[in-house]
């Protein structure tokens, strides 16, 4: 069933006074009834000494620490940023709810408080044309110019940025100039060793261009899928020693130009081949690269622990999934949250990106004679058409997530995973991931949240929603709490350990 995509929904919020209870509760149900409402209690639900036993016991350890989340978001490619500029040039007043909506971190807002974008550095499938910052033949990057990019990319950022400081832009090209390829365009090819030092002072180069621009990228890759090349749109195949060489060389010239904070990440590709290509290119560059990322497209999330497990020090990002027009609404949900905000944070990675930010209803704009996202079409975070916008799944899917994790305070520490676990005769029926948040000030209590996906909607095969009454297990004490089939997210204080 699809539910309904737009709610406007006052979100208010409350101190705690009562040691250890649950105050502050957002639910998006499987029917649409709540949409990332806050279905807070009147009175808190304290935690208690109990010894009921429950069917659902989730349990959390707050002794046992992962990784530091560091936000949720999507890619902000160039037909997002048209689209977010042609919503601002005709209703001004609606872009600017729409950026406080998707972007406001403050705690409580009626906001997802999304905090990373991933932006393609020149042309990919979502652009009106073919591009690069550098001249079409080579003439030693002479001519390089950020400006290539649309001018509404770089206002969009900036717009974002008003709205959310703390912002992380993840930088990544879709392929490389053409005269670097085998094909000699930025369809399709394999990239040529010997323009390796060449195509590293190109990134750092753009890297300069978004700073010049007020951008501070917190991340950058090598090239996005490099095991992709599509006659249709930019991609550029690299082997893994392809992408060590050149970020060996990037990391050195970044370390030399101020970009010493800005991360490398590897890979950009799906999880059927996590065990072997990420893997190669930090076995070849450990130093210069803090971790790699992942796709959702082939493969199943636990394959994502094989890079966790190889190099479990480096860090992880699911940074591209896309949902499609003609699904279905609860279905759509369930398998994200299972998958991506649930799945792939409980197999470390430390941010959930989605991929087109903005698409209009028709999936649209396309780079012309791509043959990406065609039947169905790709659809956005946020369906944009002309002066007006709808929030889809996507929006309420990551926003249950991300509001588990941003920060209490502002400019405060960001949620760090802990430890849960769900016991009892329908441990089936929630899966779970637990966080706890510090604060600024160190007598200040911590927060601590959890994210629930309710998936039991069916019994024998027959279509059969039921909620879930599960005691919360936290230091020795309990409390009860009904989860209805859809996605939970609640939170508690209690005092620093």
């Amino acid at each position: 069933m699809r539910g309904p995509l737009i709610a406007v929904v006052l979100l208010t919020f409350v101190l705690p006074v009562t040691p250890q209870s649950i105050w502050d509760v957002w639910q998006t149900t499987w029917n649409g009834d709540r949409l990332f409402a806050n279905v807070s209690p009147s009175t808190p639900i304290t935690f208690t000494t109990s010894s009921t036993a429950a069917s659902v016991d989730v349990q959390i350890d707050d002794n046992v620490y992962f990784q530091i989340m560091v936000g949720h978001g999507a890619s902000l490619t160039d037909s997002s940023a048209k689209l977010f500029d042609q919503l601002k040039s005709q209703d001004s007043r609606n872009y600017w709810a729409l950026i406080k909506q998707l972007f406001d971190p403050t705690d409580g807002r009626d906001s997802a408080g999304l905090s990373y974008l991933r932006v393609p550095l020149g042309a990919s499938d979502f652009s009106d044309n073919l591009y690069t910052f550098a001249s079409p033949t080579n003439d030693d990057l002479a001519s390089f110019n950020v400006n290539n990019a649309p001018a509404y990319l770089f206002s969009t950022i900036n717009d974002i940025q008003s709205v959310n400081p703390g912002i992380k832009v993840h930088l990544l090209p879709w392929s490389p100039p053409s005269w670097m390829k085998t094909s000699n365009s930025m369809n399709g090819g394999e990239f040529i060793d010997s323009f390796t030092n060449i195509y590293a002072v190109y990134l750092l180069k753009a890297l300069q261009g978004f700073g010049d621009k007020g951008i501070t990228a917190y991340a950058v890759g090598i090239q996005n899928e490099p095991e992709n090349s599509d006659s249709t749109y930019p991609t550029c195949k690299f082997s893994s020693t392809q992408e060590a060489n050149v970020g060996r060389v990037l990391r050195s010239l970044m370390d030399s130009n101020g970009f010493g904070s800005t991360k490398i990440i590897a890979y950009e590709q799906n999880w059927d081949n996590s065990g072997q290509h990420p893997i190669q290119v930090l076995q070849q560059a450990t130093p210069q690269f803090a971790g790699a990322s992942f796709h959702c497209y082939a493969g199943n999330v636990d394959q994502q622990s094989g890079f966790q497990s190889a190099f479990p020090w480096k860090e992880v990002y699911l940074t591209e999934c896309t949902g499609v027009f003609n699904t279905d609404w609860w279905s759509s949900i369930k398998w994200w949250m299972d998958n991506l905000y649930i799945g792939s944070v409980n197999n470390g990675a430390k941010a959930v990106l989605m991929w087109n930010i903005a698409l209009d209803g028709n999936g649209r704009p396309l780079l012309p004679g791509t043959n990406s996202c065609q039947n169905p079409p790709c659809r956005g975070v946020v369906t944009i058409n002309g002066g007006n916008y709808t929030l889809n799944e996507e929006y309420y899917t990551m926003a249950q997530a991300s509001r588990a994790i941003t920060p209490r305070d502002p400019g405060g520490p960001w949620g760090q995973r802990i430890g849960v676990s769900v016991v009892g005769g329908d441990a089936w029926a929630p899966r779970v991931t637990a966080f706890v948040t510090k604060r600024n000030n160190p007598l200040d209590w911590w927060r601590y949240s959890i994210v629930v996906l309710n998936w039991r909607d069916n019994a024998n095969g027959t279509w059969d929603p039921q909620d879930v009454t599960a005691s919360i297990t936290f230091r020795g004490q309990q409390a009860s709490f009904t989860f209805p089939v859809g996605v939970t997210t609640l939170w508690w204080y209690a005092a620093p350990k």
